[in-house]
């Protein structure tokens, strides 16, 4: 079964636009690989995470900061398809 991801994010602080760019770069990147992406305002002020089915995979509050777009579909890769290859957004090999 393809994992769903859940973007939750805090309407009060205007982030929703943010969570639509990242739903959409997600969609596009992983639309063989998951069920689908939900956007979820969230009750709590200030909360932005998101969630591989119940897993939080990114936590603002915890991390301090927004993801970027690269680090995110690494994290979100990581999870549902290790073997894809990202391309330019994959990590830098060493």
């Amino acid at each position: 079964m393809k994992a769903t991801i859940t973007i939750e994010y805090c309407p009060k602080c205007n982030w929703m636009l943010r969570a639509a760019y990242m739903a959409q770069e997600l969609l596009s990147t992983f639309s063989d690989d998951i069920y689908g992406v939900t956007l979820q305002p969230s009750e709590t002020a200030g909360k932005y995470s998101i969630r591989i089915d119940e897993v939080v995979v990114f936590d603002r509050k915890e991390q301090g900061r927004f993801p970027e777009i690269k680090e995110l579909k690494q994290l979100i890769r990581d999870v549902v398809c290790p073997e894809k290859n990202l391309g330019h957004s994959d990590k830098n090999v060493t």
